[in-house]
């Protein structure tokens, strides 16, 4: 055993030579989260706020307060897009969410979700220079259920103080409507990295993979393993850069998704589920094993693992397999054993891991680039060229 470097490059070697591969990695996820819970306690948190206008002496804040400021409330006033101007308002994000579909844990309570929104605020600071503020909320209506018109009116309530909205781990189907009202209804860019976050990054590893293993998107069989909102929505965006709808199919818990699912097509909160059961899997396939066979690409986002991707999946497959299991914080396949199995290339959403196909390697500098061109919306075509 090593001595651990504080850049965490080493964290393979502290554990015992004689550790499987798969002991090391359970080891590594037990190491990871008891100091994520250590260094959270430590600090308080992530973040905090600190002013970045400079202050010369007492009188400054006759400046940034009263009674200079009444100029900056007039100028805004007659003109409120002078606020990206004069106010943080043009670097400034706010982090939505209703904690109800918190990584691989489920519904942590509104507060619970504030380590992963903070981690979010984090990652936007550090890597783009945005601001970012997490704010959980409380999404229980009268009768006890999570009212998407509870985000929905909270987020138009808060739009004038930011210059985007990143919304979070709201559950399916909720996290569809709310995404797609308040696109349209909002003026500033909402953004739902879960869905178009994640299918970015997805179809930006999809398209690396093709280019290694020299096969065409049009081409290839597609297997998608889960139908919540990533999966979703990463199905989406492959097909619109070109994939063939008749060569995927995905499975949620209950099966295959096919124009045969009427408990899908009776529940219309379920229309994102509902198109692709229109447009996918002709042949009605139900079993996974069988929608392997000579499958090119197997995409895994449904529950954390291991042993929920099966190798047998995998050795069914056609040559030179791509495999993405993106669970967290558990992938559902360790790549190890993914490889054994027959995987060419495994991708996971987990940065200690090789390939590492996660949505935080793509919304800060998304978020960016729309707060900079001030962008009204961020569409899917959007999160496709920055694919490419």
């Amino acid at each position: 055993m090593s001595k651990i470097d504080l850049s965490l490059k080493n964290l393979d070697a502290l554990f015992p030579e004689d550790f499987t591969q798969e002991q090391v990695a359970k080891a590594k996820t037990i190491f990871l989260k008891e100091l994520a819970f250590l260094s959270h306690k430590f600090y308080g948190g992530k973040m905090q706020t600190l002013p970045k206008a400079g202050i010369y002496g007492f009188n400054w804040f006759n400046v940034y307060y009263t009674p200079g400021v009444s100029k900056v409330s007039t100028t805004i006033r007659d003109n409120n897009d002078a606020s990206f101007d004069l106010s943080n308002r043009g670097n400034m994000v706010a982090v939505v969410s209703d904690s109800t579909r918190v990584l691989g844990d489920g519904d942590c309570t509104p507060p619970g979700g504030l380590g992963v929104m903070e981690g979010k605020a984090y990652l936007m600071k550090y890597l783009a220079g945005v601001d970012a503020v997490a704010l959980c909320v409380d999404s229980y209506n009268e009768k006890g259920e999570h009212d998407p018109d509870k985000i929905i009116q909270f987020v138009k309530m808060l739009q004038p103080s930011f210059g985007a909205v990143n919304l979070e781990d709201i559950s399916q189907p909720n996290c569809y409507k709310v995404l797609d009202t308040l696109r349209e209804e909002c003026d500033i860019p909402v953004w739902h990295d879960d869905a178009q976050g994640t299918g970015s990054v997805t179809l930006a590893g999809l398209i690396n993979a093709l280019r290694i293993v020299k096969k065409d998107m049009n081409d290839i069989k597609i297997v998608m393993y889960g139908a919540g909102a990533s999966n979703a929505t990463i199905a989406r965006l492959i097909l619109q850069a070109g994939a063939d709808p008749k060569k995927m199919i995905m499975f949620d818990s209950k099966g295959g998704l096919h124009k045969n699912r009427e408990d899908i097509k009776a529940d219309a909160r379920f229309y994102r589920k509902w198109e692709l059961c229109q447009s996918t899997n002709p042949n009605n396939v139900n079993d996974v094993l069988e929608a392997c066979k000579d499958a090119d690409v197997l995409i895994a986002l449904s529950k954390p693992g291991p042993d929920v991707v099966k190798p047998e999946w995998i050795k069914n497959m056609g040559s030179k397999p791509i495999v993405f299991v993106c669970a967290n914080p558990v992938p559902e396949i360790y790549p190890y054993a993914a490889k054994e199995a027959g995987a060419y290339i495994v991708a996971t959403g987990r940065g200690d891991f090789p390939n590492q196909v996660n949505n935080s390697l793509g919304f800060p500098g998304i978020l960016k680039g729309a707060l900079l061109v001030r962008a009204r919306k961020i569409t899917d075509e959007m999160a496709i060229t920055a694919a490419y």
